[in-house]
């Protein structure tokens, strides 16, 4: 049974953060504030040092680099981590998709409208997906901002009910709201919104493990 870690929006503030070990790490997004380059290559040294055997990371709005020049950013990360962008990988027998985009929201990065845009990238998923990633949450779960607003995507809302359907699906992890952190369970799967990082931009928020 693999150990998940779970991480999101650490937003420069990874060093401030104890994370516990375990098999598989997993980074949401937002792991800078402007994603320079130089941002990004401070989060990868610090990420890949870190003991756990499959380190993983997804793009958020703020990792500007991955979206203006993917090439670049990836070097930046380097070898030990592995970047997923619409993409998917087997780890400890675990099928496992990540995914960055957002609904649109004062154009940053990863963004698209809501709608057909948003519907064909999460046509992409692949049914028989264990462990999603996404750096946005789905409408409705865990997606309510500081006013209470759900700010999830509905078209990713109506791509895991259809996940559901095929009963593979186990883990869903996300960020990008930083007030709604926590997890709950829901369709048989856990759905975890990971931000570190609270309103404020403080990294007070622990990481969150799961077993599988």
């Amino acid at each position: 049974m693999p150990r998940i870690v779970l991480l999101s929006d650490t937003h420069n503030a990874h060093e401030e953060i104890n994370v516990p070990d375990g098999d598989i790490l997993i980074h949401a997004g937002d792991a800078t504030n402007s994603g320079t380059f130089q941002e990004i290559t401070a989060f990868a040294n610090w990420f890949k040092q870190l003991p756990h055997k499959h380190k993983i990371f997804v793009a958020g709005n703020h990792d500007w680099l991955f979206e203006k020049n993917a090439e670049v950013a990836r070097h930046a990360l380097g070898t030990k981590i592995i970047y997923l962008q619409d993409s998917e990988i087997i780890i400890e027998g675990l099928k496992i998709y990540g995914s960055p985009w957002q609904p649109r929201f004062f154009d940053w990065a990863f963004n698209l409208m809501r709608g057909k845009e948003l519907a064909e990238k999460w046509r992409l998923i692949p049914n028989d997906v264990e462990v999603l990633i996404t750096h946005g949450p789905p409408l409705g779960i865990l997606d309510l901002n500081l006013d209470d607003f759900p700010c999830g995507c509905e078209d990713l809302a109506k791509r895991i009910e259809e996940l559901v359907c095929f009963a593979k699906l186990k883990l869903h992890v996300f960020g990008h709201i930083h007030h709604n952190y926590g997890k709950l369970e829901k369709h048989g799967a856990v759905f975890v919104n990971a931000s570190n990082c609270d309103e404020d931009y403080q990294p007070t928020n622990a990481p969150i493990i799961i077993d599988l």
